[in-house]
């Protein structure tokens, strides 16, 4: 893996610079062959003196990102670290019976790619003079409304925009405000 550690009011030293690479590593044992992946680790001290983490490793069939809070950083590393390993775990569960007769889920966490072309949504706060704060652009990936909707939950986003696998045209699927899911339909 290859990290891309940067600190925002924090000097990211070469002790804690380790240790994030050290616990990062430990997610290799999910894969069947060492991964060679970007890892994106920003490390942040809020003026209040608390620490929070971001980490984001995209991969060919899901972007694994989580954020975690704490006083010290190395708890908030720590706690990080639990977080993706829950989300590999859940997502191999949910995806299991679905390559049943195809083979192993192994074969979905052995390929990585450089860029994080699943992420598809940002959250940014609406201005009420409709700025345009960032721009993102991504390659479409196709699935189904299901691996959708499990990828947008992953990310912890309210929707996800995808290519869907038997139409061929881009759909959105989004939370609703009851808990539920819905799907918007190109035409």
């Amino acid at each position: 893996m290859k990290y891309n550690i940067r600190g925002e009011n924090i000097e990211v030293t070469a002790a804690l610079r380790d240790y994030v690479e050290k616990k990062i590593s430990k997610l290799e044992r999910y894969f069947t062959e060492s991964p060679d992946a970007n890892v994106h680790v920003n490390l942040k001290v809020l003026p209040d003196k608390f620490a929070r983490v971001e980490v984001t490793i995209p991969m060919t069939q899901l972007v694994l990102r989580a954020e975690e809070g704490h006083q010290d950083m190395y708890a908030a590393i720590d706690l990080i670290l639990d977080k993706l390993e829950r989300q590999i775990r859940k997502h191999k569960t949910k995806v299991n019976r679905k390559f049943r007769e195809k083979g192993s889920t192994k074969e979905l966490f052995t390929g990585f790619e450089e860029s994080a072309s699943a992420v598809a949504t940002e959250e940014a706060d609406t201005d009420y003079d409709l700025e345009l704060v960032r721009t993102k652009r991504f390659d479409l990936k196709p699935m189904d409304s299901e691996e959708a909707i499990l990828q947008m939950n992953m990310l912890g986003h309210n929707f996800y925009v995808f290519t869907d696998a038997e139409s061929n045209k881009t759909n959105v699927v989004y939370k609703r405000k009851d808990g539920k899911y819905g799907l918007i339909e190109t035409t």
